[in-house]
């Protein structure tokens, strides 16, 4: 086998970082030059990249270099698993979520994969282990029984072969036939200038544990896209397969790669849909698909469109758009708006449970932020708390999961005169109704605190976390709530988030919130009705 010989050459699997195949090229990233054999060091090396190319002519079968190429993979993976086993203990930290999910150590991100799968709740996240930073993307991997309670288990994807080499990007996951099918981008950058390199992959389970790679079901771009192609969701339409992909023109514009298939491995590129939406960022991320009370729905993250707040000055954004499928394959948007409000929510996922409800993850951040509080002690972000959504009289409405109220510890009586009350606790469920004019601090203590102010005049809440330990991204967001005689909030907060779900679920607003340890106060002026409290 002449790829493993090319192995032993470069100094064995334990020396080689990725192996890499763009165009005819061959190209092997080593850790240490000094073990290069003679013979590897006879081949162009490029030192800035520690990248060592073979000729073109490496083998005369190209089905069976791509095999090979798969078998050299599992090594490389088997070796970064090794690796990456003591970043999977969780170090301790005073920021860390009680019952949210977040990353033992490294970085999280986008939520991939939320399926109901053979008697278990399956969620994938992507997963830097080594430190706080965006680079070469893993696939976590936890289980559940019953979405409260959640496991870990072994890594499932790691960014080993030549297609997904510098990151196993984001996608969905499809219950087929006793298989567990994962549909993710494999993300490769080629030469010193980094060009992007993506397909569209497919790794499978029979066990729901251990996945094997497939590699590109989609190999090419679709016309006139650029190669910030990325976040396939499969779904079953009209007796096909479909496959939405986000996508960028070359013209810069964000827009959603529609392709379809008869056996999930053999795609065709149908269409580029949106439109409709005209000039509506540069990009979109992480589209999803589902139905609620007949009325079809894809989620998208535009990135790049303008908000109508001058204090929200990030270019990611998430929201939903109502979806009409065509007889031609097309896909028809409208109606575009954001599924949460708040500071830090991207990148959401749904999966339908078995009672038929649709049970919404997403990630508790934003792609260019990476400094909180958190990182000092080697990680950062969460996911959020699970959410149901359903479309009620025309207005979608998100709600925290049911199960969460099993979370419920203990109930806490409030004074209704007592303008301040400490919690003891950072970690709790609020249910208060205030009205226009008033205000509510919570996470408070003589060194910061976080508000929610209603503003009578503009009809307008206001959500403000500048007083608070937050190292970067915006620190106020508004809602305007003009139908709204006064306001019920369903608060849940964990240590270092809160999620305010609005008027029965008619708005949400997500954050990250990191305070001191004695910030377990709440305060407020105005007329603030405490009508429940729970700790968690």
């Amino acid at each position: 086998m002449f790829l493993l010989s090319i192995i032993e050459e470069c100094g064995g699997i334990s020396n080689v970082v990725r192996i890499l195949n763009p165009d005819s090229r061959l190209i092997v990233e080593v850790r240490d030059v000094d073990l290069l054999s003679a013979q590897a060091k006879q081949q162009t090396y490029n030192e800035t990249l520690k990248q060592l190319t073979y000729s073109k002519n490496i083998a005369a079968d190209k089905k069976e270099l791509e095999l090979q190429l798969l078998q050299a993979g599992k090594l490389i993976a088997a070796h970064q698993l090794q690796d990456s086993a003591p970043y999977t203990q969780e170090v301790d930290c005073e920021f860390r979520p009680a019952w949210h999910i977040s990353p033992p150590q490294g970085l999280l991100n986008d939520p991939n994969g939320f399926i109901y799968h053979q008697g278990a709740y399956h969620l994938f996240y992507q997963w830097y282990p080594y430190a706080c930073v965006h680079k070469d993307k893993y696939w976590a991997h936890l289980t559940s029984k019953d979405l409260i309670n959640w496991e870990r288990q072994p890594v499932a994807l790691t960014p080993s072969d030549w297609f997904d080499s510098h990151g196993v990007f984001s996608g969905h996951a499809l219950s087929h036939e006793n298989q567990l099918m994962l549909f993710y981008t494999g993300n490769v950058r080629i030469d010193e200038q980094r060009d992007r390199h993506t397909t569209q992959c497919l790794a499978t389970s029979e066990d729901g544990i251990n996945f094997t790679k497939h590699g590109p079901v989609v190999p090419e771009l679709p016309p006139g896209v650029t190669a910030h192609c990325r976040d396939p969701k499969v779904i079953r339409h009209n007796d096909h397969w479909l496959m939405l992909v986000g996508a960028q023109r070359e013209d810069n514009i964000g827009r959603l790669a529609v392709y379809q298939s008869e056996d999930l491995k053999n795609w065709t590129f149908l269409t580029l849909c949106g439109d409709e939406l005209g000039d509506f960022g540069y990009m979109w991320e992480c589209p999803d698909f589902f139905t609620l009370n007949n009325q079809d729905f894809i989620v998208v993250g535009p990135q790049g469109i303008e908000s109508a707040s001058p204090s929200h000055t990030v270019a990611h954004h998430n929201g939903i758009v109502k979806a009409e499928f065509t007889q031609n394959g097309r896909v028809l948007l409208s109606d575009f708006q954001n599924l949460d409000h708040g500071f830090d929510f991207y990148a959401p996922q749904s999966l339908q449970t078995p009672d038929g409800r649709r049970i919404m993850s997403a990630w508790m951040g934003l792609p260019d932020e990476v400094d909180h509080p958190s990182s000092d002690n080697g990680w950062i972000h969460q996911l959020t708390a699970l959410r149901e959504l359903t479309y009620e009289n025309g207005r979608l409405i998100q709600k925290p999961l049911k199960e969460l109220q099993k979370l419920r510890l203990k109930p806490v009586s409030v004074p209704a005169q007592a303008k301040s009350f400490d919690l003891e606790s950072k970690t709790f469920e609020l249910k208060v109704s205030m009205a226009w004019g008033s205000s509510l601090r919570l996470h408070q203590s003589d060194l910061g605190y976080c508000e929610i102010r209603l503003d009578k005049a503009a009809k307008t809440l206001f959500l403000d976390r500048a007083n608070t330990l937050i190292r970067e991204g915006d620190t106020l967001r508004e809602l305007a709530l003009t139908d709204s005689e006064s306001v019920q909030l369903q608060i849940l907060s964990d240590n270092s988030s809160l999620e305010i779900f609005i008027n029965n679920g008619e708005a949400v607003m997500s954050a990250r919130i990191f305070s001191t340890a004695d910030a377990t106060k709440f305060s407020r002026e105005g007329l603030v009705d405490i009508v429940d409290c729970w700790l968690y």
